[in-house]
């Protein structure tokens, strides 16, 4: 029903969270991990998932998409809530979360306040399978990430062939090009040319 929720930060605690959205606050229950990322923040954007229940309607906010994920994929698990899922997520960061279950470490996992050996089981035993496709799904993500900020621009592609078209190396002029724009990220392939002359 809500995918997140964007507004000022009314109020902030440990556990939750009233975000004000077009003149309506929301409440939001939150970990220990969304906390840390908005307890300063004058305005906050939370992915939500909400719950609702015979005796109540429940909001729960995460800062991040990954940290709501794992969330639901918690949830999933029979006789964890989302009390007990949210104390998890309090407990643990999303990665290090990740890492217990991949490794099958029941014994660390079950120091999670009110979390028994038997539960801490099933969620390695439920979640194994699926945390390692969140992973791999995250790992692709970075790595598209990572390309496209490697990947040279339009003007920097302009300015390379301008460069080796006045006879300079390929490989100088690449290099020449990068530190160039990390200076100036918003040059324009005339002003990417002269700062590069000046250094070649």
């Amino acid at each position: 029903m809500y995918e997140y929720i964007c507004g000022k930060v009314a109020e902030v605690a440990p556990t939750y969270a009233v975000i004000e959205a077009c003149g309506v606050g929301y409440y939001l229950n939150i970990s220990l991990e969304t906390f840390t990322a908005i307890e300063h923040a004058a305005e906050a954007k939370l992915w939500v998932h909400y719950i609702v229940r015979e005796d109540a309607q429940l909001l729960y906010g995460f800062s991040s998409r990954e940290e709501r994920e794992l969330f639901r994929l918690l949830i999933g698990v029979s006789g964890v809530g989302g009390g007990t899922a949210r104390m998890i997520l309090s407990t643990y960061s999303p990665r290090e979360l990740q890492q217990i279950i991949s490794a099958g470490n029941a014994v660390l996992l079950k120091n999670v306040k009110g979390l028994g050996l038997k539960t801490a089981q099933k969620i390695i035993v439920e979640l194994a399978g699926k945390v390692m496709t969140l992973r791999s799904a995250q790992a692709d993500a970075f790595e598209q990430a990572m390309a496209s900020a490697a990947a040279p621009s339009h003007e920097v592609q302009e300015a390379l062939e301008a460069l080796q078209m006045l006879g300079f190396q390929k490989g100088a002029s690449e290099k020449v090009l990068k530190a160039v724009t990390k200076e100036m990220p918003s040059a324009s392939v005339e002003e990417l040319i002269r700062a590069a002359l000046k250094r070649l």
